[in-house]
């Protein structure tokens, strides 16, 4: 069953439970409320013809004015148990003094074959000082009134409920209409078809989770494109070096190279192995980073130290460069990451700086709000405003650039530390990489 129908099924049947609950209670409560209110009436008329008739009583006059008023009553003396005027059947009058406590105030309902009526007695103060009087209204009359008021009830009670599965509908196709449009966009990013992604009329929580598939879409997207160019990249750089090697294997044995030539091939070929196999000890690194949780194992760090490893490191492939590499090693602060793996990333950005810079390289680190961050700073051209977002990406590289995996392996490590990396135009003019963390409390 559909959500909306399912809703709609569940609100119906609450309001018809809530309705019917109340609708009894009403009907139950309602005769009584009419029997006490004809109590009350009763007794109103009953004290008014009583003031009228002490003034002057007289059997044939009382009973002319009885009959003039239209109600069902009776006067009996308690004295002589008789009754002495009435204006109901001598048999019924005669059932009730038989079978009914007259003297109590409290009377209940009286039965008189299949009828009941409502009773209310007054004293009757006249020359004969038993007599009482009695009167009555059938119970029919009122549960007549009880039908009346329920029917009506009830016609209002299905007009509101009518109305409220209406709006219910209404409502609920608002609120479901989204989520099927929402539904269909999923199905097209199942489909990867992100072109035709379109964003849906929503409001509220269905806007946050529209906003989200969408953002979930794109990064999708992205990641397929990555993967693709991955795929694509990785195919290139592996097929270089082994068409190097392929040419020059077959060139010495079928005699094409010989004795230099041949030892230079020989060469070239070692060369062209180290760099296909450090390729791919990087993909097997970036592979485990993204699968492996055990790969990476955390421990407190010191900056200062990290610093330290990073520059001696880096210092002879500066020298070999005679490029100037200027550190600081002043921030006691704890880092918490794995300390190889952090090194190694942090060893591939110094060395793409030192790679790319004129003359300087500089290391600095500092505190801002709660996190420690690492800057690394060269005075090379700088990256290419094309370049940036894609740069840490696998096999992206620039103008002098290796295999392209270095950033990619240092983000990933980064990432997995629970930092981030962005890289921007330094105050020396070349690249600025900016790596921060979270900032780790010393412990005592």
């Amino acid at each position: 069953m559909k959500l909306q129908y399912q809703l709609n099924a569940a609100f119906t049947t609450l309001l018809i439970v809530i309705m019917s609950v109340t609708a009894y209670t009403i009907y139950s409560l309602l005769l009584n409320l009419l029997i006490q209110d004809e109590q009350r009436q009763l007794r109103a008329k009953g004290e008014l013809l009583v003031s009228i008739l002490n003034d002057e009583y007289n059997s044939v006059n009382v009973q002319r004015f009885l009959n003039e008023q239209d109600l069902q009553l009776f006067i009996y003396d308690s004295n002589s148990d008789q009754i002495l005027l009435s204006t109901l059947p001598s048999n019924v009058t005669k059932h009730w003094v038989e079978n009914y406590d007259l003297s109590s105030d409290e009377q209940p309902l009286w039965r008189a074959g299949d009828e009941r009526y409502v009773v209310s007695k007054i004293a009757f103060y006249t020359e004969i000082p038993g007599a009482e009087l009695v009167l009555v209204t059938p119970l029919d009359d009122l549960q007549a009134v009880q039908h009346t008021f329920i029917f009506r009830l009830l016609v209002v009670f299905l007009i509101g409920v009518s109305a409220a599965i209406a709006l219910s509908y209404l409502l609920t196709r608002r609120l479901v209409t989204p989520l099927t449009r929402l539904k269909h966009q999923i199905k097209k990013i199942q489909n990867r078809q992100f072109d035709d992604l379109k964003e849906i009329d929503a409001s509220g929580e269905i806007k946050e989770v529209e906003q989200s598939v969408m953002e979930m879409a794109r990064e999708l997207e992205r990641y397929i494109s990555s993967q693709k160019q991955f795929f694509q990249n990785a195919s290139h750089e592996l097929k270089t070096p082994l068409m190097t090697i392929q040419g020059y294997a077959e060139g010495i044995r079928d005699g094409v190279f010989t004795e230099s030539d041949a030892e230079r091939g020989l060469d070239v070929v070692v060369q062209e192995i180290s760099r296909l196999k450090k390729i791919i000890n990087e993909m097997i690194l970036l592979a485990k980073l993204d699968s492996e949780e055990n790969i990476y194992e955390k421990e407190l760090i010191k900056v200062e130290e990290l610093i330290t490893l990073i520059v001696e490191r880096a210092l002879p492939l500066a020298n070999e460069r005679s490029i100037s590499l200027d550190y600081d090693t002043k921030l006691d602060t704890l880092l918490e990451a794995d300390k190889e793996k952090l090194l190694q990333a942090s060893m591939n950005i110094v060395s793409n700086a030192v790679r790319h810079a004129e003359s300087k390289v500089e290391v600095r680190s500092y505190e801002k709000n709660e996190r420690v961050y690492l800057t690394v700073a060269d005075d090379g051209p700088g990256v290419n405003e094309d370049l940036i977002p894609h740069l840490f990406h696998r096999f992206v590289k620039g103008k002098g650039g290796e295999t392209g995996l270095g950033l990619a392996i240092a983000r990933a490590i980064i990432e997995r530390s629970g930092g981030a990396i962005a890289v921007e135009t330094s105050h020396l003019g070349g690249a600025l990489f900016i790596v921060s963390f979270p900032k780790k409390e010393n412990e005592k």
